[in-house]
């Protein structure tokens, strides 16, 4: 890294967790932040919830007006293999991240350790290339059937953090959907748009290159690859899967540049490390003709008051 406009080697992971096996999962990370140490990349991305695994295809036992027995039983499964931050999980990522000598984003299910100790969090978690855990970011809105596994995040963790290469940020899934959610980031410099997600539709590829377009900024989708096989025969709730199709998750992660091009990707059907340089040259050079947050901001027209305060349920 030199000059002005340094050259940013960013790495995004598609790979499927060891389902609902945080310890397998963490072991399984670090094998992969190893492998990409080859390529000696400077920013390493992980899937949406990939510690311990996105539940997709689950139920939990619950439909308007009941839960099940089994259902809470998939909910303690789940609630036992997710995160509490910091902890001695955070540290072994932490000294991955160091070994390694880049910024490493990890998605995960976080358990609330300071306040209920029972809600689960959606949770992206932002490391520095000296092991130190910088921040993380809190889902606003989990989606449709998500509000049963995970609570809302709030301002506080509207997370953009300051690199050598521009502010590193993002969103998880369909907050991307959020127009004012992105306006945040946006004046927030974010310069590196992080877009971890489960979405492996064709048309999330058109989200993607949008909001690089639209922020000047690169983008960096990334998805697991997931098959029916991969979950566990004694998960309870298991019986949920029954008419899932065997390929749960397709993927799709991509690299896209600040004026809409695809750099790497996209990936479909299969596990896979995605490499691309980000000359980050090219956002300023973007901003010619568009600057959302500045030239083509209209503030005698449009204003957004962003609260960004720490909403604890309980004052103490």
């Amino acid at each position: 890294m030199s000059g002005l406009f340094p050259i940013l080697k960013a790495a995004v992971v598609q790979a499927a967790p060891v389902l609902f096996d945080r310890q397998a999962t963490l072991e399984k990370a670090c094998r992969l932040i190893a492998e990409t140490e080859t390529h000696q990349p400077d920013l390493i991305l992980f899937p949406e919830s990939y510690i311990p695994a996105y539940p997709r295809g689950l139920t939990f036992g619950s439909v308007v007006g009941s839960r099940s027995d089994v259902g809470r039983k998939t909910w303690q499964h789940y609630w036992e293999n997710s995160v509490e931050v910091p902890g001695p999980l955070t540290e072994r990522l932490g000294k991955a991240a160091r070994k390694a000598g880049a910024y490493l984003v990890m998605g995960i299910t976080e358990r609330d350790a300071a306040y209920s100790g029972g809600t689960l969090f959606c949770t992206m978690l932002y490391f520095g290339p000296d092991g130190s855990l910088l921040g993380k970011h809190r889902k606003l809105k989990p989606t449709a059937s998500e509000r049963i596994v995970w609570g809302e995040g709030d301002g506080s963790t509207l997370t953009v953090v300051d690199t050598p290469f521009g502010g590193l940020g993002g969103l998880i899934c369909w907050e991307n959907y959020m127009p004012l959610a992105r306006m945040a980031l946006y004046a927030k410099g974010v310069r590196i748009y992080l877009a971890p997600t489960a979405d492996s539709r064709e048309v999330w590829q058109a989200t993607l290159r949008h909001i690089a377009l639209e922020g000047r900024c690169f983008v960096l989708g990334c998805n697991q690859f997931v098959t029916k096989s991969m979950y566990p025969a004694d998960l309870p709730g298991i019986e949920d899967l029954a008419s899932q199709p065997e390929i749960m998750c397709r993927g799709g992660s991509v690299i896209i540049s600040p004026l809409g091009q695809v750099l790497a990707g996209p990936l479909f059907d299969e596990e896979g490390i995605l490499y691309a340089d980000l000359d980050m040259s090219q956002v300023v050079q973007s901003k010619l003709d568009f600057d959302v947050v500045g030239h083509y901001a209209r503030p005698d027209v449009f204003q957004l008051k962003v609260d960004e305060t720490s909403r604890p349920p309980v004052d103490r």
